[in-house]
């Protein structure tokens, strides 16, 4: 219970004591927005790294090879863990923003970070709206931004890693609409630091692995029109993987 209050802790205490930082990057947004959202993906990282140590978390990065240098990628992954994303910050390079539920966006502080960190909210009950979310996406990637989604659309306590939910297709758009790269990432470990025994945190050793790009477009025919099911194939293949090195 320990490591809990003093993550939360250190949390708050970030968020509070940046309410001066925030105001300043609001100022600075309107003159060079690149320069805010560079200085504050370094802060988001910086923080990620201490809260993943202070958790106990190890990192192992597989397939960082992988992960195009030159250009935005859209990073499609499992999801098991609030600790996924923080995982997903501090191992990719360059600019890049995840995904997020729209419940997010009320948050105070927390929201204003994630916008400055390039972070899109999704209404999931809202067609219309979901579709400006998917539009702001692929701006995002035509300007040089990754963009990081988890199609199964929330976290997944299915027992086997492998067994993952329905991707939803949509979700894929960002990549066929502005022709970048999808990077299928593999993800195990995260739910062993909080989700599995709430609401306590534990020591974990995570594993993510970057598995092989590809384009929409140059898929065949059938895998293309069912790119979200071609992609969880791709993933559950990589967990599978996990898996056997355990048993």
């Amino acid at each position: 219970m320990f490591r809990a209050i003093k993550i939360v802790g250190t949390i708050v205490s970030f968020l509070v004591g940046s309410i001066g930082t925030l105001h300043r990057m609001d100022k600075q947004g309107q003159v060079d927005p690149v320069a805010v959202e560079e200085e504050s993906t370094q802060m988001v990282r910086n923080i990620f790294e201490k809260l993943l140590k202070m958790a106990g978390v190890t990192v192992e990065v597989r397939g960082y090879e992988n992960i195009p240098q030159d250009r935005p990628v859209l990073y499609v992954g499992n999801h098991r863990s609030y600790f996924d994303i923080l995982v997903g910050y501090t191992t990719v390079p360059g600019l890049m923003g995840f995904v997020a539920k729209k419940e997010m966006e009320k948050i105070p502080l927390l929201s204003k970070w994630m916008l400055n960190v390039n972070c899109l909210f999704l209404d999931r009950n809202n067609i219309k709206e979901g579709l400006k979310t998917i539009l702001a996406g692929i701006e995002k990637v035509r300007r040089g931004v990754s963009v990081w989604i988890f199609p199964e659309g929330t976290r997944n306590k299915n027992e086997q890693l492998s067994d993952l939910l329905p991707f939803k297709e949509g979700s894929l758009k960002i990549a066929e609409k502005s022709g970048c790269p999808v990077v299928p990432v593999a993800i195990k470990g995260t739910a062993e630091v909080f989700e599995k025994h709430i609401p306590l945190i534990c020591p974990s050793h995570v594993v993510i692995e970057f598995g092989e790009p590809f384009i929409v477009k140059e898929l065949d025919p059938e895998n293309r029109k069912f790119v979200g099911a071609y992609t969880r194939e791709k993933i559950a293949g990589m967990l599978s993987e996990m898996e056997k090195e355990n048993s």
